[in-house]
C-alpha cells in the first residue's frame, strides 16, 4: 500500500538553492536579510567602498544578507511532516528578528520544533533555547546538525529534548529544565486533530504557572470543500479554536497582525496566523480574528 505524501510549498519555491545531502536529505540555502542591529559597524567609510553607490553617495539602503543552511525532508507523509520546513517557521522568524526586544537575553522553548529553523534564529538573540519535538525518524539528530552548520549564528544556549505531545509525565529534573523558559513558540504544529489536542495540553501544562509566559504560535489556514456543508473550511483551525473553547482557559489572546518586515523570502499569505498567548490574562480573551481576513 502506497502511503500519500505531502510537499511544503517552501520547498518548490526553493528548489534550486538545495542539495541533497549524505543522508539522502536535501540541505536548503534561505538567504535573510540582515535586520539593522545585526549589521557590523563599518570602522572607517573610506576603507568601505562597497557603502558607496555610482554617484559616491553612501547607500543607505543595503543591507547586507546571510544564509542559513537547513536539512530536511523533500516530501514525507502527514504523520512526518515535521521533517520539511513550513511558511509558519519563517513567519515566526521573521517576526523574531523585526521584535529583538522581546527575545533578548530570554529562555526560549520551542514545541514541534521540526527541523529546529526557528530556534536557530531565536538563538540569534536568547540567553538559551530549549528546542523540542518527538524523537522519530532521527528528527532530534537532525536539528542538532542544523545547529552546527549554522553555529557562526548561534549566540545562546542551546539544548534539543525530546517532547511528546501525547506524554505529559515528565520527570521532575525534565519539569524544571523545561519550565524556566517565558517564551514559548510553535510554528505550523496544526495539521491534524489528535496532535492539535496534545499541543494545547501541553500548552496548557507549560502556562499553568506563576510565573507570567508569553506562547507565539504560526498557523497558516488550510481551507477545503466538505460536501457535507457545501462550503469551504480550515478544518484544522477550527478545532484549533474548539479545543480552547473545551478547555474553557483563562488565558489572554491576541491576533497579531502579519504586517511586519519580512527578512525571509518565501510567500507571505494572508491566511496566514500569529497569535500571541499569555497566561496572566487582564481582560475577557477574544477569539475573532478580524484583523486577520
Amino acid at each position: 500500500m502506497t502511503l500519500y505524501k505531502v510537499t511544503s510549498e517552501i520547498f518548490t519555491e526553493n528548489k534550486n538553492s538545495s542539495v541533497i545531502s549524505e543522508n539522502g536529505n536535501a540541505v536548503t540555502k534561505f538567504v535573510f536579510k540582515y535586520p539593522s542591529y545585526m549589521i557590523k559597524p563599518k570602522h572607517e567609510l573610506n576603507q568601505n567602498s562597497n557603502l558607496i553607490d555610482s554617484d559616491n553617495d553612501l547607500d543607505i539602503e543595503r543591507q547586507e544578507e546571510g544564509t542559513l543552511l537547513i536539512e530536511h525532508r523533500t516530501s514525507t507523509e502527514l504523520r512526518h511532516v515535521g521533517l520539511q520546513v513550513w511558511r509558519g517557521a519563517l513567519l515566526l522568524a521573521d517576526y523574531i528578528l523585526s521584535n529583538p526586544g522581546l527575545f533578548e537575553s530570554k529562555v526560549v522553548l520551542e514545541l514541534g520544533a521540526g527541523v529546529g529553523l526557528t530556534s536557530i534564529v531565536a538563538s540569534f538573540l536568547a540567553k538559551e533555547v530549549i528546542c523540542t519535538d518527538v524523537d522519530i525518524e532521527g528528527i532530534l539528530k537532525l536539528i542538532h546538525r542544523n545547529f552546527t552548520r549554522n553555529s557562526v549564528y548561534v549566540k545562546s544556549k542551546i539544548s534539543v529534548k525530546e517532547l511528546n505531545f501525547f506524554d505529559l509525565k515528565w520527570p521532575t529534573s525534565y519539569e524544571k529544565s523545561v519550565n524556566v523558559a517565558t517564551i514559548i513558540l510553535a510554528a505550523d504544529v496544526i495539521y491534524d486533530e489528535n496532535i492539535t489536542e496534545g499541543f494545547v495540553q501541553t500548552l496548557v501544562k507549560l502556562l499553568d504557572s506563576e510565573i507570567p509566559k508569553v506562547a507565539y504560535i504560526t498557523l497558516e489556514k488550510r481551507f477545503v470543500f466538505t460536501t457535507a456543508n457545501m462550503d469551504t473550511t480550515a478544518p484544522m483551525y477550527e478545532d484549533f479554536l474548539k479545543c480552547f473553547e473545551t478547555h474553557n482557559l483563562n488565558w489572554r489572546i491576541e491576533y497579531i497582525k502579519i504586517d511586519f518586515p519580512q527578512y525571509f523570502k518565501y510567500d507571505r499569505v494572508k491566511y496566514m496566523i500569529l497569535l500571541k498567548i499569555e497566561n496572566k490574562q487582564s481582560k475577557q480573551r477574544n477569539l475573532t480574528d478580524n484583523n486577520c481576513k
